[in-house]
């Protein structure tokens, strides 16, 4: 992400004649698969947009990549910035955590995007949403609307709109088909009908219309997709305001056997045989190759097949919704009917990590994809496409812009002889994804995704915790910890912005008591002075660690507390409102993460040999919103020369029992055979 050589402007526009070479020629076709049912005749013709031309030229870095660490006392970085994967050689080449030098260390440091003539800095914050919620409140009321007529009983009618169904009536072509090959606004739109949801049991979603499946079993046409049901943690949790779906789907060769004739069996082995592959749970006795009329492929560590599809729809939350009461939802896991967006992955080309090195990465070249179809291409094999909430709240494509925040989590890096590709991409996704590889083993993750079994009480008041967990908090495969465990020692709040929100500072409060066996009890953050805040974060991360060692982030049946993970429902309903701001506005492009005030960690609390500068010089006040950062410039030969020069404070020599939080080598992987934190 930073500290590569920049090839000038210009190159970046005279460049997209030989990478569009590199973008259609790379087709690779699978046996038994035609146009119609997934395979890749073609690839998707579109354009190249450079991103300084972006009303955001840097979009792919992530609003959390600009936050505090309250001088190294949370680090949420170790999480996405990560060499572990990258170690591995599972399906990921972009070590962020200082395995590769010319990349940097993303843990211990705010370097950001190399910079480039004539472009702006990447060090000056651009998600004006999430830095000055004010700002947006005020252009929202410069619309005629105004948020606080929004009351929580009009957003429990908002999120319970189906939103979805509309947009999918749009799609050009049949459901089978990954591209109609139309020129329309919906063209890559994914071809999962909500009326088909929820999936069965097994995970499969089978439909009435047989225009819609493959081949039909007792239980109805299978579509071919399948839910996959993961461990989550601080990105889409109820607690940050959006909770997933996720469903995968091969090409037609995989659900034939050798005969050509249509399997369950086979079908459900190669979707297993996925799972291990990404999960690096592969034996010998998996072979080297793919079942049934897929046989030639190979069934490679790290790598989905060419044709891979992935739908994911983004709902709101609605903790009403547990899946029982089918007058509030069909889905389960808090999941609303209306989605803020629909997003989908489809693997058009082999692409192998390992041949690309990291070092060779390029950042702020073109991103290729298209102006109106809502797509564009991640540079390593993946077409990703979103659909997203229009001012009126139904969906439509987003733009190259918006799309280019995907190519920000979901990519890696790539340099042909030809040409550079727009790269970026973090540490801790294999082949580009990250959910599959975060699957519960087995039958529990072949299922609709319930956020740990999520079950609604059945009658609670609006500031109650609404539900619980039906699950325990599963162990790491390299920590030696359960994963919930783990992100409370090291961020010590609910998401990676490190905030802790009023739920669960109550829940702390509740349990982190002296006459309950801890040495003090639960502190207020302390921001009178940068050395009080420093103090009360550290003995907030002291009492975290105390409360996980104990499993008091278990309830008495060793499952996750509800308190952690479930918003109370007028907690949910007023994160939606403030999120529905951004969607009446349309202000995508500075931030979809919306506070009630400018995040703690995205305020400026350092004095001593710790100070840093605004990006022109001009000292900080204590207090004051951290709108930019400082620069080298002391030499203008260097390829670090206005690149960020502020550490995060987060000490690489200091270890876990001394309050240290560095880890470089974290992996989003969970044990095998599964094991769960005890009580």
């Amino acid at each position: 992400m930073q500290h590569s050589i920049r090839k000038p402007l210009v190159w970046s526009i005279l460049g997209a004649a030989s990478t569009a070479v590199v973008l259609s020629a790379c087709v690779t076709a699978l046996p038994g698969v035609t146009d119609s049912t997934g395979g890749l005749a073609h690839a998707l013709v579109g354009d190249f947009f450079n991103p300084v031309q972006f009303d955001n030229p840097y979009s792919h870095i992530p609003a959390q990549c600009y936050i505090e660490t309250s001088h190294g006392a949370q680090n949420a970085c170790q999480f996405c910035h990560t060499n572990g994967v990258y170690k591995l050689g599972l399906g990921n080449n972009l070590p962020q955590a200082g395995a590769e030098a010319r990349l940097g260390n993303l843990q211990l440091e705010y370097s950001f995007a190399p910079h480039r003539p004539f472009e702006p800095l990447s060090v000056v914050n651009p998600w004006e949403n999430t830095l000055k919620p004010e700002k947006l409140l005020a252009a929202v009321r410069a619309l005629g609307q105004d948020p606080q007529a929004w009351g929580a009983a009009e957003m429990a009618n908002y999120v319970r709109q189906d939103n979805w169904s509309a947009a999918f009536a749009q799609r050009p072509g049949g459901a089978k088909d990954w591209d109609s090959a139309v020129n329309h606004p919906m063209r890559l739109f994914p071809g999962l009908a909500p009326t088909d949801l929820p999936a069965h049991a097994d995970g499969f979603v089978r439909s009435l219309e047989a225009s819609r499946g493959y081949f039909k079993d007792h239980a109805g046409w299978l579509t071919g997709w399948r839910a996959v049901n993961f461990m989550p943690y601080g990105i889409f949790t109820p607690m940050t305001g959006s909770v997933s779906g996720i469903y995968i789907r091969l090409p037609q060769a995989f659900m034939r056997d050798a005969s050509g004739q249509f399997s369950l069996n086979v079908y459900q082995h190669n979707l297993d045989l996925v799972e291990r592959a990404i999960q690096d749970r592969l034996t010998p006795a998996d072979g080297k190759h793919f079942t049934g009329q897929a046989h030639s492929v190979p069934l490679l560590r790290g790598e989905y097949p060419v044709g891979t599809e992935f739908a994911h729809p983004l709902h709101y939350v609605d903790v009403a919704a547990d899946g029982s009461r089918a007058d509030i939802s069909r889905f389960a896991g808090t999941r609303s009917q209306r989605v803020k967006e629909v997003r989908y992955m489809m693997k058009w080309k082999d692409f192998h990590h390992a041949d690309f090195r990291p070092g060779e990465k390029e950042e702020g070249l073109p991103v290729y994809g298209h102006a109106t179809q809502g797509w564009v291409d991640n540079g390593v094999g993946w077409y990703l496409a979103g659909y997203i909430e229009d001012a009126r709240g139904e969906l439509r494509p987003q733009t190259p812009q918006e799309l280019t925040q995907c190519i920000g989590c979901h990519s890696g890096v790539v340099r042909t002889e030809q040409a550079a590709s727009f790269t970026s991409g973090t540490g801790n996704t294999v082949d580009s994804t990250w959910a599959m590889a975060r699957k519960w083993p087995g039958a529990a993750g072949w299922k609709e995704m319930d956020y740990l079994g999520y079950q609604a009480h059945a009658s609670v008041g609006s500031q109650a915790t609404p539900g619980k967990a039906q699950l325990g908090d599963p162990f790491n495969r390299g920590e030696g910890k359960g994963e919930m465990r783990h992100f409370l020692d090291n961020v010590v709040g609910a998401s990676l912005y490190g905030d802790m929100p009023a739920p669960i500072e109550r829940y702390l409060s509740q349990t982190v008591r002296t006459d309950r066996g801890y040495s003090q009890p639960w502190p207020a953050l302390n921001i009178r002075s940068p050395q009080a805040f420093t103090d009360s974060q550290a003995l907030r991360q002291r009492l975290m660690r105390d409360l996980t060692a104990r499993g008091e982030h278990l309830d008495a049946q060793g499952r996750v507390q509800g308190a952690l993970l479930y918003p109370p429902q007028a907690d949910a309903l007023a994160g939606a409102a403030r999120y529905r701001q951004v969607v009446v506005s349309q202000r995508y492009h500075l931030g979809k993460d919306v506070f009630a005030a400018t995040p703690v960690n995205l305020i400026y609390r350092r004095d001593g040999q710790s100070t840093f500068t605004h990006l022109d010089g001009r000292p900080y006040q204590q207090g004051e919103v951290i709108t930019d950062r400082s620069v080298h410039r002391s030499n203008l030969a260097a390829d670090t020369y206005l690149v960020g020069d502020v550490p995060t404070l987060i000490d690489e020599k200091r270890n876990f029992a001394q309050g240290g939080t560095y880890n470089p080598n974290y992996v989003p992987l969970l044990s095998a055979p599964l094991r769960f934190e005890q009580k």
